[in-house]
């Protein structure tokens, strides 16, 4: 194969075929790696407009009418105020595990509510409580048996997530009490229960049955993903440059083109 030449003034253009290879194959992987810190800087900036939006809002009621396969409507709601009344159902609670405070260990609550006048429930986040020095011994604490009339935002649990637990062992331990993910699929097939997919964070403001709330604002490093972008991009131009650097040679009277 003959190999690309031509000069310019006094230096030749003469590219290897190693640097063509790493040319063509990175300046598309670094800025399609740029595009992707991009794009979510930008889902999580959408993120925090609706998020920001919802402060501002007035307490919605809870919408009972949304089917649990409704994925558009179920999107729509969240991080929105909403109220509700009914009695918790602690017999269907169970604890969120690897939750931290203030550097500390310890467990999310997340207790069922029987929606008033309804056959349906919706699982409440009360708030954070710590976890016992030993770690197989679960936390105790009080859980209200008369009517509560809560407020809280839509939390829609993330149907992504990590977990070394075999589909087994998932089955296996459908009831247990602490869980590492809140995994909604998975506690629909461990209680009798209908229970919506639209959870509830608990208001701070809402003092009975609930413990620790510090909510975090749904999306940060937003500053990060840009920066990273931006990183990837300057690979991406920084190659190039060095591509070209690395590809023109000058000429002299040891390696002038012989005619």
């Amino acid at each position: 194969m003959r190999q690309l030449q031509f000069s310019f003034r006094r230096f030749v253009f003469k590219p290897t075929l190693v640097g063509t290879l790493a040319l063509i194959i990175c300046i598309p992987l670094f800025i399609k790696l740029g595009e992707w810190q991009y794009n979510k800087a930008q889902q999580k900036l959408a993120v925090q407009a609706v998020y920001a939006k919802s402060q501002y809002n007035g307490v919605l009621d809870f919408p009972l009418t949304i089917s649990n396969t409704d994925e558009v409507a179920i999107e729509a709601w969240k991080y929105k105020k909403v109220k509700l009344s009914g009695y918790y159902a602690p017999q269907y609670q169970i604890l969120l595990d690897n939750q931290t405070e203030g550097n500390r260990a310890g467990y999310h609550v997340i207790t069922p509510l029987k929606i008033l006048n309804t056959q349906q429930y919706v699982l409440v986040n009360r708030g954070w409580v710590v976890a016992k020095d030993t770690h197989t011994e679960l936390p105790t604490f009080e859980t209200p048996t008369t009517l509560q009339h809560i407020e809280g935002q839509i939390w829609v649990p993330s149907k992504k997530f990590f977990t070394l637990e075999d589909v087994a062992t998932q089955t296996a331990n459908l009831a247990q009490t602490a869980w590492q993910n809140m995994d909604m699929k998975k506690y629909q097939k461990a209680f009798p229960i209908k229970v919506s997919a639209m959870a509830i964070k608990l208001d701070p403001k809402v003092t009975e049955g609930g413990f620790v709330r510090n909510w975090q604002i749904p999306v940060d490093r937003i500053a990060t993903n840009i920066g990273y972008a931006y990183q990837w991009f300057g690979f991406a131009i920084a190659t190039f440059f060095i591509y070209l650097y690395m590809s023109f040679t000058r000429v002299t009277r040891d390696n002038r083109p012989k005619t």
